[in-house]
């Protein structure tokens, strides 16, 4: 999880980057919030926003905001309209239920980002407990792919479980809304991405990746953010998990409030 808060009175605006894991954008701002675009499509205030989003911009005057960041596995047990998230975004409330709005004021009314964190905490915790979970054979396809940080044959994964290839494409796309070898190809973009935002160049990228030459890392990059690699160096989104945000950005109003990281079960 990551607090934000915004310093500049201007709107600001984000690129959002696809990324292996659901994000959920809580809007703790009094008056104008966060609002999202996707393709000429808006949602206003919190929103979850699914695995490979396309085209999507976040901004606003965003005052306060915290974000979550859950494995899809954790997601589809946790929220109620996760699987079909994969290539979308929706408002908090449309796959949280009636009890969002409980949990928005909650946060909003905590004295602090450490409070706020464990109050956040306890709720998916919570949800996480009284729900049925993905089927272990599916959790366990997935943290190999990121374990491995997407360079498995995922038609090997198949026997690790026990199950046919057939039976495992079709449970993993059911229950995590992605089919296993775009789910590793995401994985992987992701740990380029980072890469490419701490500074480094993209021909040594595609090697440290896995990638078969820097035109293959180019193609993946593109097909997945729309942006050349040089642009996913300088993305913003990526600052908000692990990079500092680019001096450069339109964004360096925006900071950091705190950061928390919840274990899994």
């Amino acid at each position: 999880m990551a607090g934000f808060r915004r310093r500049v009175p201007t709107p600001v605006g984000i690129d959002m980057v696809a990324h292996p894991a659901v994000t959920v954008l809580i809007d703790l701002s009094e008056g104008e919030g966060v609002v999202c675009d996707s393709r000429g499509r808006y949602e206003r205030g919190s929103v979850v926003i699914g695995l490979v989003p396309g085209d999507l911009r976040a901004g606003g005057r965003v005052g306060e905001c915290l974000q979550i960041r859950l494995d899809p596995d954790v997601a589809a047990a946790v929220l109620d309209a996760a699987p079909d998230l994969s290539g979308t975004m929706a408002s908090l409330a449309d796959v949280w239920g009636r009890g969002a709005g409980r949990v928005e004021d909650r946060l909003r009314a905590a004295a602090s980002w450490e409070e706020r964190f464990t109050i956040a905490a306890e709720v998916v915790g919570e949800r996480l407990c009284a729900r049925a979970r993905v089927e272990p054979e599916v959790v366990h396809t997935w943290r190999r792919m990121r374990a491995s940080r997407g360079r498995v044959h995922v038609e090997g994964l198949a026997g690790e479980v026990g199950w046919d290839r057939k039976r495992l494409w079709s449970r993993f796309r059911a229950q995590l809304g992605i089919g296993p070898k775009r789910a590793a190809r995401l994985v992987r973009f992701d740990h380029a991405g980072r890469l490419l935002a701490a500074g480094h160049a993209a021909a040594g990228v595609a090697v440290e990746s896995g990638y078969v030459d820097q035109s293959h890392l180019h193609r993946e990059v593109k097909a997945f953010t729309g942006l050349t690699p040089s642009g996913v160096a300088v993305a913003p989104w990526l600052a908000i998990d692990d990079v500092a945000w680019p001096a450069s950005s339109p964004t360096r109003g925006l900071a950091t409030a705190g950061r928390h990281i919840v274990g899994r079960r």
